[in-house]
């Protein structure tokens, strides 16, 4: 292995690249692994210098606290090639601040900027051939932190470990989803997690889903944990709800994620004139507007499928179609976020960086 020093980054490059190994015309989400990632160590109250290391297995002592206590954090996060080779990110120190939020409540020691942004431009330059320039793939990007100290003592580690990992990916989702509006399970509660990206937000949800997936639903629209009468999220994806012209989306909240996404479409909204309200979505209210034809579009907004429309929902025994628009909102703000996600197009909002 070679190794080398950039910008106080120590770096080990692989041996062999696996590049030759992936189909990049035929990605799955998530599945393949770039040749390298960087990982920064948590010791004596100090996150350490980053190092650049090839992609591989992780040796953990059974009493990392990680394994009891469940003390993780991720973020999601994408680089592009436009037309021309170049690399871009979209909004990343959005990420990084998310990143920090989420430390905060799952009593992790916050990641500094410097590191978290020195580290992934160093870890995309080093691993830019990887990154696809099929149309519609990306290098998803999977910084996490997790608790690697040891000790089965119920309290917060002295340890962690901090990670990038790079996943050439295609698309997230396709063909036309199907969602089951839940009435018993619930995502969060007021004064918990549901806030922040951690671990068990998502493990607690694979139950619930599993349960509409084998009723033929592809995924569950949370409702709150007290009367399952409000809208909350869809699936790991914030929601978007059109009666007639006007955009709906529910408040961010203990409960729900402030997704970086979510905050692109309502700024979109805006500079397109779209009429937009903030605010809490009934179930009655989106039942009611399915019934009487006033309910447009739905659909879902997050890092991995940018925008995803669904087509029909479920609530109590009965399954709801929405109408096939052309000129759909969900098709409006997925062109407006990738164009400017691929450098095809103006950035007025300041959102792109380039590596």
């Amino acid at each position: 292995m070679e190794s080398t020093t950039k910008n106080l980054i120590e770096i080990v490059k692989a041996e062999t690249s696996k590049i030759n190994q992936v189909d990049f015309d035929n990605l799955a989400f998530g599945n393949v692994f770039s040749d390298h990632m960087l990982v920064c160590d948590y010791k004596n109250g100090v996150w350490e210098t980053p190092k650049i290391i090839p992609y591989g297995p992780l040796s953990l002592e059974p009493s990392a606290k990680i394994f009891h206590y469940g003390q993780s954090i991720f973020e999601g996060m994408k680089a592009y090639k436009d037309a021309n080779g170049t690399t871009w990110l979209f909004r990343p120190l959005d990420n990084h601040k998310r990143l920090n939020i989420s430390a905060k409540r799952m009593a992790i020691p916050e990641f500094p900027e410097a590191f978290f942004m020195e580290g992934l431009k160093t870890l995309l330059r080093l691993d830019r051939e990887w990154i696809p320039r099929t149309t519609g793939s990306s290098m998803y990007i999977r910084p996490f932190i997790f608790a690697s100290g040891k000790g089965f003592h119920a309290s917060p580690a002295d340890e962690y470990k901090f990670i990038i990992a790079l996943a050439p990916s295609g698309a997230y989702f396709s063909g036309k989803v199907k969602v089951l509006i839940e009435q018993h399970y619930s995502r969060s509660a007021n004064g918990g997690v549901g806030y922040a990206k951690t671990g068990g937000n998502y493990a607690g949800q694979f139950h619930p889903t599993q349960l509409a997936v084998e009723k033929g639903y592809n995924q569950v629209i949370w409702t709150d944990d007290n009367t399952h009468e409000y809208i909350e999220e869809a699936g790991a994806m914030n929601i978007f709800v059109r009666i007639g012209d006007t955009l709906i989306t529910g408040p961010t909240s203990d409960r729900i994620l402030d997704g970086i996404t979510r905050k692109s479409v309502l700024e979109i909204a805006k500079d397109e004139g779209i009429p937009t309200e903030v605010r809490k979505i009934t179930v009655t209210e989106v039942v009611e507007a399915a019934k009487n034809k006033t309910l447009k579009e739905m659909f879902g907004t997050g890092t991995a499928a940018v925008i995803s429309p669904i087509a029909t929902f479920g609530h109590k025994d009965r399954d709801y179609d929405l109408p096939e628009l052309t000129d759909s909102y969900a098709s409006l703000f997925k062109k407006r976020i990738t164009d400017i996600q691929y450098n095809r197009a103006e950035d007025k909002f300041g959102w792109r960086f380039k590596i």
